[in-house]
């Protein structure tokens, strides 16, 4: 517990470090901030190992898999902190991190696998937390561009100015990662089809379809943006949807079952 609330105090020391700093001309001191992200990512890793890597195998309990896709969120975001605009969305994605620690540690949960006797399940899962992980972060650039339209046609001063990226540099980023996403996402449907045979068993079906349908809806989004140009609130909405189906594909049921029913 003791590790899981100092991880807890380093991202939160981080996210205060950001916010401060957003009203400063200057803008935050990224390095201050990177040194205690960097302190909370390699405790966040010791719990994650204590908790994923179990003698008869792997726990990947709801929990854990939120705890993974946090880590790997906040350690992509605090690598490219210095060279992409993702200020604003720094303090959102280390609150969250450092309360996904906090809840696994209260509301622990099993989910036990073996991986060693099916290694290509590795390669599956390990594809869906990279795509998800991706998606998860366009998502968050997204509500980033939808704010920035706002600002700029409300044409108020707003007091995040100095950390308010160009519109176009955002979304030059945002379709970058929904290529990137989407790639992905493919990749880990065809190894699910590939190397797993419940795809649509009675408990998969409904995450099967989901993730098929937010596949279709970011395929469409990055198809007709690559050749029809498409941009603004059609693909905001349409974006923002296809995230919350994946969402509750990949976590809708077993949130119920191991969180609500805690079974």
């Amino acid at each position: 517990m003791l590790l899981d609330l100092l991880c807890f105090v380093f991202y939160l020391i981080a996210s205060a470090i950001v916010v401060a700093g957003m009203f400063d001309k200057k803008g935050p001191n990224k390095t201050y901030a990177a040194f205690f992200v960097a302190v909370a990512l390699v405790l966040h890793a010791f719990i994650l190992q204590a908790g994923v890597l179990l003698a008869p195998g792997q726990n990947m309990s709801l929990l854990n898999v939120a705890s993974l896709i946090g880590w790997l969120v906040s350690l992509s975001m605090l690598l490219t902190s210095f060279k992409l605009p993702n200020t604003i969305l720094l303090p959102v994605i280390y609150v969250f991190s450092g309360l996904i620690v906090i809840l696994n540690s209260q509301l622990p949960g099993a989910h036990m696998m073996d991986l060693s006797i099916k290694p290509s399940l590795l390669v599956h899962i390990a594809l869906s937390l990279l795509a998800y992980a991706s998606l998860a972060i366009a998502f968050l650039y997204t509500l980033q561009l939808s704010y920035i339209n706002l600002r700029l046609k409300e044409k108020k001063a707003s007091l995040l100015h100095s950390s308010l990226p160009p519109l176009m540099a955002v979304e030059d980023i945002l379709f970058k990662l929904l290529w990137i996403g989407t790639i992905l996402l493919t990749l880990s449907l065809a190894t699910g089809f590939m190397f797993l045979d419940d795809m649509f068993a009675k408990e998969q079906a409904h995450k099967t379809l989901l993730s098929l349908l937010a596949w279709v809806i970011y395929s469409i989004i990055v198809i007709g943006h690559w050749i029809y140009g498409w941009r603004g609130r059609i693909m905001i909405f349409s974006n923002i949807l296809a995230a919350v189906l994946l969402t509750l594909g990949y976590f809708g049921s077993r949130f119920v079952r191991e969180v609500i029913l805690n079974s």
